[in-house]
């Protein structure tokens, strides 16, 4: 007997010794890219069979089951399963049919008990976890991009281990559902409805969607097969002008995609679902997109700019279904790969629905500010990044994805033409169908059809971080050009040189003459400028093509407002707010250019751009006494233009918005109380209840002496349930008790406060609006403080938000102290998180240093 368990525990002891190594190898927090290499080879075959018991109370845990079929082909390591969430959720495991403990470590359940090679079926009972589980009163949703599906259930969370769902779910009786898969069967079970979906396509965990709750459902057929809509909007105005498009818009852009990739729509069903306070634009989960309300519910008081923003979020997201949902990144070190293409697509395909835009101009606007508001700082990060692990994914996000990426390849597509781009694009999609692919498998692909070397253009354009600055050496002989050389360095200070093309405009008292450039090295002769007159100006990238700092003189600035094409005008206005950043023009002058060209500017697109340079400028880049010399003067310019009856009603909108944001005199707040409490009505200018909400808002925040009662009334307006909690949530942010604003940003040390991360972005941007810097000041080591915890309880974009309406909106010596503290105390804080930061701050350092 004394021997078999002196045996028995010599057998123990050998399988822990043998069970060791594995755990040292693979197992950590996370998914590191090791346990996901390896985890790759080791099974295939995924089928996800899982259950949901939703109870009517939120408060109420969500009983779930989950049978794991999985083919096992190495059982030379246990099989880990993540599950990001507290092991006590975790109530019994199965595996082949036989109980085994629970053995939970570091986010992962370790499973090393009876499998076989070959076919395996584990079955967990367990409590679904809650950290991405949106759970509201009345509904819920799942958002599990990049590595959160872990935290709702058991499962091999990372994007090359495809797999198929079968879903079961039960739910209050009258609530609606919808998830990635076709519905089979509903019924009525114990005073519930039970859900029967479908096997779904094979999909990545990130993509993986269930939304339930009470929801209005509409089922159109606007081409091919029947799409189905759930929203809470009540508004009947915004809903009526807003469904027949929104069914349009995702038809017209599957129409487009189909045929530009020669591939068929690849899943069984594309719904929607429309969620008020969404985190985001949109998510492009598999057959049930996720929006945000706000973004595609709008009325006919919307400006033409934001129809087309909310056209293109649409057309984003479908473009997923064909780059990222059916062809996924292999590792999410590439997820700028579906961003990349979603974007590249999306403004390809809203270009025939709005025939009047400028489509060249819109490209600018919406991509060139966003890729240099973080390129130009010091916390800019190559368009593919490092991973070497899944939990530090959402840090990778940002404007360098969305919006040099779409720069980057529209300049590889005239590299190699748009012929053999889009055949390119055509053999990856088909040749990497319901799998994964990477960089190199499409630089390849497209490699076959340049004699360009690719692999090294991409060296610099993908892999390399920052942008060139551009500098021009003229000279003149008889007041003719005899050389035109245009130089490159990189404003980091590094030798990197971008290959790319752009062109130049020369201005003349009568005409302008245009000129295409190609720079490949240091410097480039522009030859077909040699025996030109001397130009009265030269408007640099005058196409909007090429990508950098541009040269801008001083004197030039006049000459911008006269430039007749669109293109070329709004280039030279953005072109002047980075030279402004670099130093080169002086933040006043821009200012005056700016506030100028504001009523003599037609164009909407550029208009608007120009009210946003405008308002950058006054609230970063003013000191307080430069404000208050330039606030009385603009206000009043303003508010004469908007009772003006000359304008377009988009052009009016513009003008409005930037003279409310900046209407905090106390003449100007009784002319905003007075439109607010509509006994001044302007000419043209089209308003709907969430305009008028937003300035009970202002006025709050502006110190009005009846705030209390515009809040009040303000609330009484709202008719809509889900609007009305948003506003008693920010309430607290508009208070004039001081201590009652510090209480409710102290709130935000808990997690839980934090869910609504939309809200908490808006209260953070009231409760430290420049206009509150001298009292919020101590604001800033709390939320620089709570960074790490937020990027590990949030959502992808949460932390750069975060960061940029709390510290990012000061100015002050003393912020900048925090922020150089906070980085001396953390020096191994996250380079992707730390790089946010001085995405955020970048107006900061660059005030404070100006002084």
């Amino acid at each position: 007997m004394k021997k078999n368990i002196v045996f028995s525990l010599f057998l123990l002891i050998l399988g822990s010794a043998c069970d060791s190594k594995p755990k040292v190898d693979l197992l950590e927090e996370g998914i590191p890219l090791k346990m996901a290499k390896f985890r790759k080879q080791q099974v295939s075959n995924v089928v996800y069979t899982l259950s949901f018991d939703i109870p009517s109370e939120k408060e109420e845990p969500i009983p779930s089951r989950l049978q794991l079929d999985v083919e096992i082909n190495d059982l030379s390591q246990p099989l880990y399963l993540d599950f990001n969430a507290e092991a006590s959720l975790l109530k019994t495991i199965q595996v082949n049919g036989e109980e085994q403990e629970v053995n939970h470590q570091k986010e992962h359940i370790i499973i090393s008990e009876n499998l076989q090679k070959g076919p395996n079926t584990i079955q967990i009972a367990f409590d679904a976890g809650e950290l991405s589980l949106n759970r509201n009163d009345d509904y819920l949703y799942t958002l599990l991009v990049p590595d959160r599906a872990s935290t709702l259930f058991p499962c091999f969370d990372q994007p090359n281990i495809k797999a198929h769902y079968v879903l079961d779910i039960t739910a209050p009786k009258d609530w609606e559902v919808l998830c990635g898969a076709p519905v089979e069967k509903a019924s009525n079970k114990n005073g519930k409805t039970h859900y029967q979906f479908g096997k779904s396509d094979p999909m990545s965990t990130y993509l993986f969607s269930m939304v339930a709750g009470k929801f209005e459902s509409v089922t159109e057929n606007p081409g091919v097969f029947d799409m189905k809509l759930l929203y809470r909007e009540t508004d009947s105005t915004k809903i009526d002008y807003s469904l027949p498009v929104i069914f349009d818009l995702h038809q017209k852009s599957i129409d487009f995609l189909k045929d530009y990739t020669q591939y068929e729509f690849p899943f069984q069903k594309l719904d929607y679902a429309a969620i008020p306070g969404f985190q985001y634009g949109g998510m492009e989960h598999v057959g049930a997109i996720q929006y945000r309300q706000s973004s595609i519910f709008l009325d006919e008081s919307a400006t033409e700019r934001r129809r087309m923003g909310s056209a293109k979020l649409i057309a984003h997201e479908t473009s997923h279904m064909w780059f990222g949902d059916m062809v996924t990144m292999d590792w999410f070190k590439d997820v700028w790969m579906k961003e990349v293409f979603a974007n590249f697509m999306a403004d390809k395909i809203i270009n025939p629905t709005f025939p009047d835009i400028n489509h060249r101009l819109q490209f600018m606007i919406s991509h060139f500010r966003g890729a240099y508001g973080e390129d130009r700082t010091r916390g800019t990060n190559p368009i593919r990044q490092h991973l070497d692990n899944l939990k530090n994914a959402g840090s990778l996000y940002g404007g360098i994805i969305y919006n040099k990426a779409p720069i980057m390849m529209r300049q590889l597509e005239a590299t190699i033409g748009e012929k053999a781009f889009r055949d390119g694009i055509r053999e990856y999609i088909s040749a990497y169908a319901y799998g994964n692919a990477t960089w190199t498998d499409l630089v390849n692909i497209l490699d076959k059809r340049t004699p360009k070397d690719l692999k090294k253009w991409s060296e610099v354009w993908v892999n390399q971080s920052g942008r060139p600055i551009l500098e021009e050496k003229l000279d003149y002989t008889n007041g003719k050009i005899t050389n035109f050389t245009i130089s490159q360095h990189a404003e980091d200070g590094s030798d990197k040189l971008w290959p790319q093309s752009f062109e130049v405009t020369l201005v003349y008292p009568d005409n302008t003459r245009t000129i295409p450039v190609t720079i490949s090295e240091s410097s480039v002769e522009v030859d077909l400028a040699v025996g030109l007159p001397k130009p009265e100006a030269i408007i640099y990238n005058s196409n909007a093509f090429g990508y950098g700092v541009f040269p801008l003189a001083p004197s030039d600035l006049p000459i911008i407002p006269a430039l007749k094409d669109e293109v070329a005008r709004g280039y030279a206005y953005l072109n002047t707010y980075e030279n402004v950043l670099s130093g080169n023009i002086l933040p006043t002058k821009a200012f005056d250019l700016y506030i100028e060209s504001v009523s003599e500017e037609k164009n909407e697109l550029v208009q608007g751009m120009i009210c946003g340079q405008v308002s950058r400028i006054f609230w970063s880049f003013l000191d307080e006494e430069q404000r208050i010399e330039k606030q009385a003067l603009v206000e009043s310019m303003l508010w004469k233009e908007l009772l003006d009856d000359g304008y377009e009603p988009n052009i009016k909108k513009n003008i409005f918005g930037l003279w409310k944001g900046l209407a905090y005199s106390n003449a100007a707040k009784e002319k905003l109380y007075s439109i607010w409490n509509k006994s001044i009505e302007i000419p043209d200018l089209k308003l709907n209840q969430d305009d008028y909400t937003d300035m009970a808002m202002s006025l709050s925040l502006f110190e009005h002496p009846k705030s209390e009662t515009i809040l009040e009334q303000a609330k009484a307006q709202l008719k809509n349930p889900d609007k009305v909690k948003r506003f008693e949530f920010l309430l607290p942010a508009f208070s004039s008790d001081e201590s009652v604003r510090d209480a409710f940003f102290e709130s935000f040390k808990e997690a839980n406060n934090r869910e609504k991360e939309s809200w908490v972005v808006t209260a953070c941007g009231y409760l430290n609006h420049p206009l509150r810097q001298q009292t919020a000041i101590k604001h800033v080591p709390m939320a620089l403080d709570l960074l790490e915890e937020i990027q590990k309880t949030g959502d992808i974009f949460f932390p750069k938000r975060w960061l940029s309406s709390t510290v990012g909106q000061y100015q002050s010596k003393e912020a900048l102290e925090h922020v150089e503290k906070y980085l001396k105390d953390h020096p191994n804080v996250n380079s992707s998180l730390k790089g946010k930061l001085l995405q955020a701050t970048d107006n900061l350092y660059r005030f404070v240093n100006q002084e």
